[in-house]
């Protein structure tokens, strides 16, 4: 088994637009997230957000510490957020397993020393999505089922951003000390995502983007609402948000996103707003 850590530092307004396309994808794209029978994590400096992925095929995978936390176990000072996109899995925290089916999420608080990741299935194994933020308490564990999530309705097929929003990991429904997760997937014949834009300066995030066809591709736009710029995505691939950055993208094709936020408060709603007449 196999555990990987990039390790990405924080990038001010002022470096980024001066970046070419590839020094923009080097600083922001995740690539290879969905590993077979190991980890990949990234390890962000925007508030230390980790986002990662485990895909179970032959063994059960073991959730191991990596130098940049110079922690004894992963969760010693950590919380975690799981979200499984793929075939149904089990998670094993001291003892206890928890099954996740499709689009079923974990919730694990500080202090889990003994973590380990399977699939049902090796024909059809399990997709472990996972964001990971400092902690300074620690809250139980809970299983988050498709039923168990908040919905909201958004948006509308006139402005082509009808999409239906999903919260998995976010205060209303399970304590966390700062990790928020969830899901947004877009209706049929819409394609924007996160429109009107926005940023929260009390906030960073990351985007994955999933369920985007082979020949398909999404359009990620990041930067100041008056310097914007543009990343072009895959599936499976991440995208980090500094906290100074808007977040918004735009498909040729169906798609959904999971979204992970982490800073100083828990207030989903806390952001500024920008006029879609006003980007540039």
């Amino acid at each position: 088994m196999s555990t990987k850590c990039d390790v990405r530092y924080a990038a001010s307004p002022r470096e980024v637009k001066r970046m070419d396309t590839t020094e923009l994808r080097d600083e922001f794209l995740v690539k290879n997230l969905m590993v077979e029978d190991g980890v990949h994590w990234v390890y962000s400096h925007y508030d230390r957000f980790m986002v990662g992925g485990i895909v179970p095929i032959k063994k059960a995978v073991s959730l191991e510490t990596v130098d940049a936390l110079k922690a004894q176990y992963f969760l010693e000072r950590r919380e975690l957020g799981i979200i499984n996109i793929g075939g149904s899995g089990v998670v094993s925290v001291d003892g206890t397993d928890y099954i996740l089916d499709h689009k079923e999420a974990l919730y694990l608080g500080q202090g889990n020393k003994d973590v380990s990741f399977s699939s049902k299935s090796s024909s059809s194994p399990a997709q472990f999505y996972l964001n990971s933020t400092p902690a300074h308490k620690a809250f139980p564990n809970k299983k988050i089922g498709v039923n168990d999530v908040e919905i909201i309705e958004l948006g509308a097929p006139e402005t082509a951003n009808a999409r239906t929003l999903r919260k998995y990991i976010v205060n209303s429904v399970v304590d966390v000390c700062q990790l928020q997760m969830g899901m947004t997937t877009l209706k049929s014949g819409s394609s924007w995502n996160t429109m009107p834009a926005h940023a929260h300066d009390r906030r960073m995030e990351v985007y994955f983007y999933f369920e985007v066809a082979e020949d398909q591709a999404v359009c990620h736009f990041m930067g100041e609402t008056q310097e914007t710029r543009h990343i072009w995505m895959a599936n499976n691939q991440a995208v980090i948000s500094p906290p100074w950055s808007i977040h918004s993208g735009s498909g040729t094709s169906s798609y959904s996103f999971i979204w992970g936020m982490a800073g100083e408060n828990l207030d989903y709603g806390d952001m500024d707003v920008c006029a879609i007449n006003k980007l540039r």
